[in-house]
């Protein structure tokens, strides 16, 4: 009573503490499913998004991105036309007075002119002068780059009539094939001949020429023409994938050996790391003091020089010296005296840590999951990105009559809203507008499907962030319960069960699916909530003034410190939720008040572990990005010229390759690593509580810590010692 009556006034505001419990001996392996509301939720969720799958799969159609169409409403690269995969333009400077239509690729990158698909596209200069009008059509056009359907060598028209139709372009320029569109080679524009100047139809000044290409097609082409720079970067990777691998083989072999390590030299890193910084606290407090004094003869005060945006004039003063002076002692002093009083949380964070070390060795299992979690993403990412793509192209295209040259004939009949099928159209309907013609306009956006894309869209969103947010829930209640049950094995290794991991993942998708999709609910919430609010920023930033910008600022950062907070409450929610098997609530509830009642501790380890994982991934991350970079840029040759930097054209591209795959196997580890801390912290709290070493109610936890602790258990089995 009277140990019960000392330990109420302290729990009292977080619950009391855990009671003993004789047949508590791990995760528990009697439980029940919890939070069935929110599993039937996620179920209809995940049905309605496979049906939106569907849906989108029936009406989308991806190669309206992929593949250019040309006027007659075939597709180039494809079909009929396999052979002729780029599509030209009759008339690029319509193209260059559409940039919108020309700037949507979802569109095809369209513009009002007759298009046609060839086999290359054109590389010289060349246009209809004055003197070709009186000769035969074969004798003046390609009929490569002319409409299929008019047979040069047969045809009745003259060259007049076939150009005002647009059967044949009047003029071309060098092309280069953007995302299968002959677009300008802004480079050749320069050598524009003079004669341009002189074709009807073009404008008069070349230089104008010169600029409506270039202000209509500059972009897309900058943008997007990156076909030469694509194919280098492929070779360099063809040529250098055996390396690539190699480096994040090592990236991987030095993570392993520093998470196994740091059983041993965690002790080393911290009070080296501890020590380094008051060290530099140290130097400060003697610089500035050095600074102080060397400035003591001089005239010079702040009253002096009074506000100045020069701050080399401030350190010039001695008061400035001065301030830094006690500011860095203070700190110095605050810092010294936490470690002080704080030793025994900082042993007590550096014993859990090389328990995790020892709990990694015992189940080496745990550090491959990582790839499940990433297979279950992977196949997130792809689902909602082909539904995106399939959603976007889900309309069929529309056409309509328009004249591509009203000048010619009377044309004021075409309104741009008669309905047409290019395939089975024909100029002879319009016999008053010889230029009339069928072009692609848009995509259906009419029907009650193609009226909810918008909606869609937005729940392929919500859906893809809730699938991802319960994938990586999984993985931490997989992990927890598998750590779970190495802390509360009393005699390790002999009491872990056979492969725990696999069991904690089989407890988690048979009982807790609910929970783990509450959790990953509230988190999703939060998620959209904040990409609202940016995308609001983003619409509305020409009108804020500062006071918006001011309260916008504060309601992201707010809604920032919300996610963090739901995001470490989620995760010691799992962990409770693998060991008891309690509801999301309930488990999130005791998790919380656990930690509220060993607050301090908390910091302590949480600060111990960031500095330590965050120095181990400066490690791997630096370590191999350098190893690489002194490989691939050709410091470090390999004897009979296996591999030669020479061959590479970008050096830096499989040296970025390295470094951003040697994070990520990193943080996988990490993350393992970082979970594995976290359960048996909180399994060591829980231990504190329900144990106190006697025979009936022994510690769990190693002899480390409860020799920390000044604990100890008062008898143990012999040969059953605890590591």
């Amino acid at each position: 009573m009277g140990k019960k009556q000392e330990t109420s006034p302290e729990s009292s505001e977080y619950g009391e503490p855990a009671q003993f419990d004789p047949t508590f001996k791990g995760p528990m392996k009697k439980r029940g499913c919890t939070d069935i509301i929110c599993l039937i939720l996620f179920m209809a969720v995940i049905l309605g998004y496979i049906v939106v799958g569907i849906l989108a799969w029936l009406y989308g159609d991806p190669r309206h991105v992929l593949y250019p169409r040309n006027s007659t409403g075939w597709f180039c690269g494809i079909g009929p036309n396999k052979d002729q995969p780029n599509l030209f333009y009759m008339n690029i400077l319509k193209c260059a007075t559409s940039v919108n239509v020309m700037a949507s690729a979802l569109n095809g990158l369209q513009c009002p002119t007759t298009q046609v698909c060839v086999a290359q596209c054109p590389s010289t200069f060349w246009a209809v002068g004055i003197d070709m009008y009186f000769k035969k059509p074969a004798e003046v056009f390609n009929q490569s780059v002319c409409v299929p359907s008019l047979n040069l060598s047969n045809t009745i028209l003259t060259v007049q009539q076939i150009v005002d139709k647009e059967l044949c372009p009047y003029f071309y320029i060098p092309t280069v094939s953007v995302l299968g569109r002959c677009l300008p080679d802004l480079s050749s524009l320069g050598n524009i001949p003079s004669s341009f100047s002189n074709i009807p139809g073009l404008p008069t000044s070349v230089n104008e020429t010169v600029g409506m290409i270039q202000n209509g097609t500059g972009d897309i082409v900058n943008g997007f023409n990156a076909k030469e720079i694509g194919v280098r970067i492929f070779e360099d990777f063809a040529s250098s994938w055996p390396w690539i691998l190699l480096g994040l083989l090592i990236a991987m072999v030095v993570s392993l050996l520093f998470l196994l390590l740091l059983r041993f030299t965690a002790p080393v890193m911290v009070w080296v790391l501890i020590i380094g910084v008051l060290g530099a606290g140290a130097y400060g407090i003697w610089h500035c003091y050095w600074e102080y004094a060397n400035y003591k003869s001089a005239s010079a005060t702040i009253t002096n020089v009074g506000f100045t945006t020069n701050l080399q004039v401030y350190l010039q003063v001695q008061e400035t010296w001065l301030a830094f002076l006690i500011i860095i002692s203070v700190v110095e002093a605050i810092l010294l005296l936490t470690i002080i009083f704080l030793r025994t949380r900082i042993l007590i964070a550096i014993a859990l840590i090389q328990e995790s070390s020892k709990a990694i060795g015992h189940m080496m299992s745990a550090l491959v999951y990582p790839l499940v979690t990433f297979v279950l993403l992977l196949v997130c990412v792809a689902y909602w990105g082909a539904t995106a793509l399939y959603l976007a192209t889900s309309g069929s295209p529309i056409y309509r009559v328009v004249a591509l040259n009203s000048s010619q004939g009377d044309c004021s009949s075409i309104s741009g809203n008669v309905s047409c099928d290019p395939q089975n159209f024909t100029a002879a309907d319009y016999p008053g507008c010889p230029s009339a013609s069928c072009i692609f306009i848009k995509y259906n956006n009419e029907g009650l499907f193609q009226r909810n894309l918008f909606n869609l869209q937005i729940y392929n969103v919500v859906a893809f962030l809730w699938c991802v947010n319960f994938v990586i829930a999984l993985g931490h209640c997989t992990l927890a319960g598998a750590f779970a049950s190495y802390y509360w094995a009393f005699t390790k290794p002999g009491d872990i069960p056979m492969f725990p991991v696999c069991g904690g993942f089989i407890r988690a998708l048979r009982y807790h699916v609910g929970s783990l999709a509450f959790g990953a609910l509230i988190l999703t919430l939060v998620q959209i909530a904040r990409i609202l609010l940016e995308y609001i920023d983003q619409k509305t930033r020409a009108a804020q003034n500062p006071v918006a910008r001011f309260i916008l600022c504060c309601m992201k950062c707010c809604l920032w410190c919300l996610e963090k907070f739901i995001k470490f409450l989620n995760r010691n929610a799992y962990i409770m939720i693998a060991i008891y098997g309690k509801n999301f609530c309930v488990s999130a509830k005791n998790a919380f008040k656990l930690l509220m009642r060993n607050i301090i501790r908390v910091v302590v380890l949480d600060k111990v572990t960031d500095i330590l994982l965050f120095f181990g991934k400066l490690l791997v991350v630096g370590g191999v990005g350098v190893l690489s970079f002194f490989f691939f840029s050709g410091r470090i040759r390999l004897p009979g010229n296996v591999f030669r930097s020479e061959t590479l054209n970008y050096y830096w591209m499989p040296i970025i390759t390295v470094v951003f795959g040697s994070y990520l196997i990193a943080h996988g580890f990490f993350s393992v690593y970082n979970m594995c801390v976290d359960t048996l912290f909180l399994c060591f709290l829980e231990d504190l509580e329900r144990n106190d070493g006697s025979l009936q109610k022994p510690y769990f936890m190693s002899k480390n810590l409860m020799k920390i602790l000044n604990k100890s258990n008062k008898a143990q089995k012999k040969g059953k010692g605890k590591e």
